[in-house]
Parts: C-alpha cells; structure tokens; sequence
C-alpha cells in the first residue's frame, strides 16, 4: 500500500513536523555512515583474498558528520591527536611550533568543567579532527567563546572543520553565547575561510587575525537539532566502539590459534 505524501505546506506551517523529518534524515544519514563498521579493516586478514589486492576507492563523505562530545576519560585520545599534527600545523593551531610536552602541559590544563571539546572520530576511535570551545569567564565577557580547531593531514577536504564550527556555533548558542570568535594567525587560511564563510568580521593585526561572529539568540530548532546531533553522534560511537571491540578479539582468536598450529607443526 502506497505512503500517503505529507502536504508540504503543513511541513513548513508546522515546526514539530519538519523537526520530525529533519531528525529522520539525521539518523538514516549516521546509519548510511555506518553501514561498513563491521566489515574487515585494511590490514585484517580478512579484509582481502591477497595481500596485492588494490584498496577500494575512497567514499565521499557524507554531509551529515557525527559529531561527539569528548569527555575527560579521552584526554590520551586528544594528546594522540594534536601529537600527530605536523609541525607547522601545530604552529598554526597554537601560535608556536608547540612540541609534545607542551602539547600534553595543554591537554592537562583542559578545564572540562568550563570549557567544551568535540570530536570526529574514525573506526578505530581515532580523533581524525578536534574543536576546543573555551568559554570566558571574564566578568564583562561571560556571553563570549573562542574556537580553535585541527584536523589530521590525512583527514583535510572533507569539510571537518566548518561541520565542527557549525557545531560549536549551535551549542554556544544554546549556552547563551552571543558572540563567538576566533584567533589565528594570519596565514592560516583554512581557519580563516571558515570564519569568512560563517560571515564573522574580520580583523587583521599583522600576522594574526581576529573573527567575530555575532550568533542569533538561542531557538527550539536549535536545541532540538543538538539534541539529536548528541544522539546521532553517541549511536555512532557505540557502533564504532562494537566494531573495533569485534575485531581486536577476532585477531587474538586469530592469533591463538596460529600459536596453537605452530606448536602443533613443531611437535609432528
């Protein structure tokens, strides 16, 4: 029996509607995102038939980008993370060409209490790209939040950064943040696009540059929208959790019994 279709004046009369069919495309976007967890990692043995076998042609990302909060547990997650930023891109991401030390020195410093961190992750729970909303305490400042992002070279051209702008920019909505801004030094570009292609006002002071983005006050479609963000993120993580679980005892029962062969070999 046919689907009755929906009138599209009453999905756009009604917000509870649009809600309903903007939260299926969310989740049915994180299942699609989803759907080759189970299948073998490059470099299990039972991701190919030969080891020359030639990898499968790279996926386009889909527009929908689970996005989750990282918690305090993760801080060895974030440390991997900007530890594995090359060293200009480190430079670009603290001012300095900051070496591990520092890097772990400001990993340690994070206050989780005040401030929020986002992640993308891969399917090995790896923080391909990373966003620090730092939220200021100043007296006459309180309304104001400052966001630093960085992406794995491996990771770039998939839009990461703006979706965790895009991120950051509802949840500081929803926290009662009226402007948000961004320090960066001037050549770096990338973070610089974003802030131009979110309409923040630009400022350049020699080799660095301010952003201000003045953000609208917070709505029922904002909040609504973060909620399901946080779902569709947290559905995702278990789903890659499971996953990376299922293949780390796949491989020791692998190994076990390839113990179990070679000692059998060795005896006969």
């Amino acid at each position: 029996m046919p689907i009755p279709l929906i009138d599209l004046c009453l999905i756009r009369e009604n917000p509870y509607i649009e809600c309903m069919v903007e939260t299926k495309a969310l989740i049915r976007a994180s299942l699609d995102a989803g759907r080759d967890f189970f299948r073998p990692p490059h470099g299990h043995p039972e991701s190919s038939s030969s080891p020359a076998e030639p990898l499968p042609a790279a996926k386009p990302v889909p527009h929908l980008v689970p996005i989750r909060a990282v918690g305090p547990s993760e801080r060895h997650r974030i440390a991997a993370h900007l530890m594995a930023l090359a060293e200009h891109d480190r430079y670009l991401r603290f001012g300095y060409a900051a070496n591990d030390e520092q890097i772990q020195r400001y990993v340690d410093g994070l206050d989780f209490e005040r401030d929020d961190i986002f992640g993308i992750y891969n399917r090995k729970l790896q923080l391909l790209a990373m966003a620090h909303l730092a939220f200021s305490t100043e007296a006459g400042t309180k309304a104001c939040a400052e966001f630093g992002v960085s992406v794995l070279a491996q990771a770039r051209g998939r839009g990461y950064g703006t979706r965790l702008f895009e991120r950051a920019a509802i949840h500081s909505r929803n926290e009662g943040v009226d402007m948000l801004f961004i320090h960066a030094l001037s050549e770096n570009t990338a973070m610089l696009k974003i802030a131009r292609n979110s309409g923040a006002v630009l400022e350049r002071d020699g080799s660095e540059t301010d952003a201000w983005l003045r953000l609208p006050p917070a709505t029922m479609d904002s909040r609504v929208s973060e909620m399901v963000d946080e779902r569709v993120a947290e559905t995702d993580y278990h789903l890659k959790t499971q996953a990376k679980q299922f293949w780390e005892f796949l491989s020791m029962v692998q190994e076990i019994r390839r113990g179990v062969r070679k000692a059998r070999d060795q005896s006969a």
